[in-house]
């Protein structure tokens, strides 16, 4: 199965990383989280965020960017408003690092400015900041399952009190 990995850097508000580690559980994702943080990973908003599903995640920590890479590698493409090329425009290949900046500055431009080819954005209207870090970590993860099909998520629901099978337009 291809591996998906959410990369946190810096992130400043529990509840947005409690939300994404929570799409990490459900879309089987690897979640990065690259401090410093604004807070603790004992925050009281963060595990209510995320609910129940912490024992479903695999959480890796780092101290910086620096620490980040020299332990990682894979193919690494920067999420940010500042990108060019659209995130649905692009192929993600298998061992894919989505990374986000913190939820007040993004990514560090000098980053950004080395790896052109890989930054990207998530379109919006013009004039406005951002989206929040929980919806565009969500996007992203879900266009990259969407290329890849889906791999071991359920596809299909199932109702409580009726049977697909018995319905009949």
């Amino acid at each position: 199965m291809p591996s998906l990995n959410l990369v946190l850097v810096e992130p400043q508000i529990p509840q947005n990383t409690g939300n994404i580690a929570r799409t990490c559980a459900a879309t089987g994702a690897r979640l990065h989280l690259v401090g410093p943080m604004g807070f603790s990973v004992d925050d009281r908003k963060l595990k209510r965020a995320g609910l129940d599903y912490w024992h479903y995640l695999d959480i890796n920590y780092y101290q910086g960017l620096e620490d980040f890479f020299s332990r990682t590698s894979g193919n690494y493409y920067y999420f940010s408003t500042k990108a060019r090329q659209v995130h649905s425009d692009v192929s993600y290949p298998d061992e894919s690092y989505l990374l986000f900046g913190r939820e007040d500055a993004g990514l560090p431009e000098e980053l950004l400015f080395s790896h052109p080819q890989r930054c990207v954005r998530i379109p919006m209207q013009p004039g406005l900041r951002s989206l929040n870090l929980s919806n565009s970590a969500a996007i992203a993860a879900y266009e990259v399952l969407r290329q890849w099909g889906y791999p071991a998520l359920q596809n299909s629901g199932r109702l409580t009190k009726f049977n697909w099978e018995d319905y009949h337009e």
